[in-house]
């Protein structure tokens, strides 16, 4: 059982490269546990006027009993999707360790 992803892209299109990597880490959230329900993904642009300042990425996962959110901006969206997939993966790892202890 593999979870569910969902990327959205606010007021610009993501490419397919950029959906297969964001794909691809959040798959490899499930070798760190695996009962995942889905996850959102959230790709913005921050601008200042008319230029684009940073790369924003939402990541929200499900787990049973639990949201976990990630937040990230970086100059170029990978970045921001590396940071947020590691975050999460702590978030998890946090999660699991108070699981042990009950």
């Amino acid at each position: 059982m593999s979870m569910k992803i969902q990327i959205q892209s606010l007021h610009f299109d993501a490419d397919q490269s950029l959906k297969d990597f964001i794909n691809k880490k959040l798959v490899k959230l499930e070798t760190f546990y695996d009962r995942i329900i889905d996850s959102d993904v959230i790709l913005s642009l921050e601008q200042l006027n008319t230029q684009v300042k940073d790369k924003v990425v939402v990541i929200k996962t499900n787990i049973p009993g639990n949201t976990l959110v990630a937040k990230e901006k970086s100059k170029k969206f990978e970045a921001a999707v590396d940071m947020a997939v590691d975050s999460l993966k702590r978030q998890i790892e946090k999660i699991k360790t108070k699981k042990k202890e009950l």
